[in-house]
């Protein structure tokens, strides 16, 4: 099977890459995203607040799954890079949203990223598996 066959690239129209590269890749029952930024979906301009950002985040996560086939329910591993790694707050706030019971949650790695560009303060990638 060629490459253009086997991998499927998944885009949402809300969030693009200023490079061109899509949100995310399938390839079988396993979705890699790129990096998913707090922009606002319908201006793309990117909110002051960390709360606001991860709202969008969070938000531009469950786009992208769905266009990949799947849900929220099928994400395995959440890594998150902070500008400041002790303002989790609104991150656990987003993470609770949508990963409610305790028993199944994805696994998750907070790191540091002091070199953000263009205001963003939190940014994120995903691997999902969907049956």
């Amino acid at each position: 099977m060629t490459d253009h066959l086997r991998r499927r690239s998944i885009h949402i129209g809300a969030f693009k890459h200023a490079n061109p590269i899509p949100n995310a890749s399938r390839i079988g029952n396993l979705v890699m995203s790129g990096v998913i930024l707090g922009r606002d979906p319908a201006t793309g301009a990117m909110p002051e607040s960390l709360d606001a950002q991860c709202a969008n985040m969070f938000a531009h996560m469950k786009a992208t799954v769905e266009a990949a086939g799947g849900a929220t329910g099928d994400i395995i591993k959440m890594t998150v890079w902070l500008k400041d790694r002790s303002q989790r707050a609104p991150v656990n706030t987003e993470w609770l949203k949508m990963f409610p019971d305790e028993h199944s949650r994805p696994a998750r790695h907070a790191l540091p990223m002091d070199n953000m560009e263009g205001g963003a303060l939190v940014q994120c990638d995903f691997t999902a598996v969907i049956d």
